[in-house]
């Protein structure tokens, strides 16, 4: 499948990854909103195959946070896995504390590296390690009075603070430029605090993580595939918002699936960076595939009914991958987390994802992912290496 046009909104916000504060998300919801059929429910009839425990649905309002909400479900169904009770933990300390190092990596970079909300998977466990972990009863992010996420004017803000930092007025920076920075942060989200209360015992962020959360955030590994890189060696990912320049493993584009596919059958959930800026993924339906005609070439008829019902998929090559990643045909737009696997009434196998957009759409924050869709638009996936079949971790070396 090919499209005729680069999708100029999404290469100016990005949102996984975005480069504005706040209006990528909206842009993004906004674009998806024509993307339904009337009655998707009645013609899909989906039958639970796997269905990980996981936390409710959240909600990362006006702001490009997703990729925060998702990995943050993904450490809570790690929780449940490991027999843990979960906490809800804060999507918002997280982001905090990326876009503290974003803005050290920023001004480093002499400003030619990408600012705003946006983030990637790694950025949730790397923050994990380094700064620990809060409740989100602890920590909310919302130190400014709304009831959900509402980022843009600091972003505004903190990205002016930046960009004089970087014109360097003085003719050399001083060390005050940071606390200005996290200032602003504080403002608006809280300051982090020192020291906690949870169920009545006290915790610094990095206590709650290792006695409470209990994660080893080295047990976690980044993956994507594109056959312009070696296979099983490690690549930096070629994304907007992979602001710390990290890099993932290389598998080839069947074992993305395949390696899904074990993790989930052996209890481990997955963590999902995709683009869903595609006229064949519906929010509000909660599907999402490949349709094997190109979505220019339908009739007007074919373009309503494109999710009443089950619809037979273009096959996805490693070449048609990665002509879609170097056109701008895939971007970096969305963090979810994948949770299980479904069938639909002709056998075929979708994957369940959790989404971060509330509970608003047909399966109550939930979609339907078919498989090709995950091969073919997937920037990058996030899980326990436990969950990896045995014979890709040897030839990852892990």
């Amino acid at each position: 499948m090919t499209k005729l046009s680069i999708k100029p909104w999404v290469l100016a916000s990005g949102l996984l990854f975005s480069t504005s504060f706040g209006f990528a998300q909206d842009n993004l919801v906004n674009s998806l909103k024509n993307n339904q059929s009337a009655n998707s429910t009645s013609g899909f009839k989906f039958t639970e195959v796997i269905n990980l425990e996981n936390t409710p649905v959240q909600n990362q309002g006006s702001s490009g946070t997703c990729w925060s909400y998702s990995t943050n479900s993904f450490i809570e169904s790690e929780m449940l896995r490991m027999g843990k009770e979960p906490v809800a933990l804060s999507q918002l300390f997280t982001a905090r504390n990326a876009y503290v190092e974003k803005g050290k990596n920023y001004v480093r970079m002499h400003g030619a590296v990408t600012l705003g909300d946006g983030g990637a998977l790694h950025d949730v466990i790397n923050m994990y390690k380094k700064y620990g972990a809060v409740p989100q009863v602890n920590y909310t992010g919302l130190n400014y009075g709304t009831k959900l996420n509402k980022t843009a004017e600091m972003g505004a803000i903190t990205t002016g603070i930046l960009e004089a930092v970087v014109k360097n007025p003085n003719g050399t920076l001083t060390p005050n430029w940071e606390k200005a920075y996290t200032s602003v942060l504080d403002t608006y989200l809280g300051a982090v605090p020192e020291k906690f209360d949870y169920k009545g015992k006290s915790y610094t962020p990095q206590t709650f993580a290792k006695q409470v959360v209990g994660i080893n955030p080295d047990d976690y590994v980044e993956l994507s595939s594109f056959m312009e890189h070696p296979y099983y060696s490690k690549f930096t990912l070629l994304v907007p918002d992979n602001w710390s320049f990290d890099q993932v493993y290389n598998v080839k584009l069947n074992e993305v699936t395949d390696i899904i596919d074990n993790a989930l059958k052996t209890g481990y959930s997955v963590a999902w960076a995709t683009d869903v800026s595609e006229k064949s993924f519906s929010y509000k339906n909660g599907v999402a595939y490949v349709p094997a005609k190109p979505f220019e070439e339908m009739t007007a008829s074919e373009k309503d009914a494109m999710f009443s019902e089950p619809k037979p998929e273009m096959e996805i090559t490693e070449t048609l991958r990665q002509q879609a990643f170097d056109n701008y045909q895939t971007t970096d737009d969305h963090g979810m987390h994948i949770v299980g696997i479904a069938k639909d009434q002709n056998g075929k196998e979708y994957y369940i994802v959790k989404n971060s957009w509330g509970v608003t759409n047909d399966y109550k924050g939930y979609l339907y992912v078919t498989k090709n869709y995950v091969k073919y638009k997937t920037t990058a996936i996030l899980l326990n290496k436990a969950g990896i079949p045995s014979a890709i971790n040897k030839k990852l070396g892990l």
